[in-house]
């Protein structure tokens, strides 16, 4: 049995996980090159240091590769994150952790649902942290959760979440709130409200039906896409994941920006997921300096293009999406 810290973000429980690891400042944390600014904020707040690494250009998944060599005295823990909802480098990355003595903390915001060798994401390892919002695989409005067999980790996040008051949950839990009390350490207020909580109960127990849904999009895409000149679907193993997103890959040939515009007319939202650490602003003061081979994550951002992924997709709806790729292409 893992215990869990409900809280109220994604971006929160990343936050809440680290700070519970009591890791020294300018400590180094590294997280894949290509995810969203809340993997690389989360450690910032902490006072840590953010180290991007390459991805995979087959997976958009942290390049285990690179990875190695960016290990130091520094560092301290490892963010990989489940883009898409895929964890197929998920056992290397635990192994090189255990070789240097690392902790992980899993930006699994996209896997929730998902499977690792038969085992659910979060159901194993060492720290896991969803996320809720209102387009993730299951919802609460807004909210997230940290998932560890950590005791000492889940209990300073449980503090954390409600300001620091020490053991204010027990009290919330019975419906008593703490008026004497102590606070030790500094907290926010990240708790999961509990209309959000009653959300995401109701949204836990049509899980089976929204994996099915998302698997048989995804499926149907990749047979449509395959057959489209210059675009590339990525390897997905749809038998064990759950889809957040549906990312292509466009050839170098083709501009994104024009592809996206004419679909926009057509009535279909399209994505990018996501710009690259090292060409946001705030990556300067973390990673001037350093040598750090970011060449592919670099390379491929200007290709990559989400298509619409959500419950209520039809065939119908699919069919159309893919006909207007086919003709802004062309």
């Amino acid at each position: 049995k893992r215990e869990v810290v409900c809280v109220s973000s994604g971006t929160s429980a990343l936050q809440l996980a680290i700070q519970a690891c009591n890791f020294k400042k300018k400590s180094e944390i590294i997280v894949p090159a290509i995810t969203y600014i809340s993997s690389f904020q989360s450690i910032i707040a902490n006072g840590c240091i953010p180290i991007p690494c390459d991805i995979d250009e087959k997976t958009m998944l942290l390049n285990t590769k690179k990875l190695l060599d960016l290990i130091n005295k520094k560092t301290v823990a490892i963010m990989p994150v489940h883009y898409a909802g895929s964890v197929n480098n998920l056992g290397k990355i635990y192994n090189i952790a255990k070789k240097f003595k690392l902790r992980i903390v899993e930006d699994a915001a996209h896997a929730f649902g998902s499977y690792y060798k038969k085992k659910l994401v979060g159901s194993f390892g060492d720290i896991s942290c969803f996320s809720f919002d209102g387009i993730k695989n299951i919802t609460c409005g807004e909210g997230g959760c940290i998932v560890s067999n950590d005791i000492k980790v889940i209990n300073e996040a449980k503090d954390a979440r409600l300001l620091g008051v020490v053991k204010d949950s027990e009290g919330r839990y019975i419906q008593k709130r703490s008026y004497e009390f102590d606070v030790k350490k500094i907290g926010w207020r990240y708790h999961m409200q509990n209309l959000n909580a009653v959300i995401g109960i109701e949204q836990l127990k049509k899980i089976k039906l929204i994996r099915e849904k998302r698997q048989r999009i995804c499926i149907q895409y990749d047979k449509l896409i395959n057959n489209i000149n210059g675009v590339n679907s990525f390897n997905r193993d749809y038998s064990s994941i759950l889809p957040h997103i549906y990312v292509i890959k466009l050839a170098k040939q083709i501009d994104r920006d024009k592809v996206r515009a004419i679909m926009q007319k057509k009535g279909i939202e399209t994505g990018i997921h996501y710009k690259p650490f090292q060409q946001l602003s705030i990556s300067k003061q973390f990673i001037r300096g350093k040598k750090i081979d970011l060449d592919t994550s670099s390379k491929i951002y200007d290709k990559i293009l989400t298509l619409p992924l959500h419950c209520d997709l039809s065939s119908k709806n699919i069919l159309y999406i893919i006909k207007s790729l086919k003709e802004a292409i062309n």
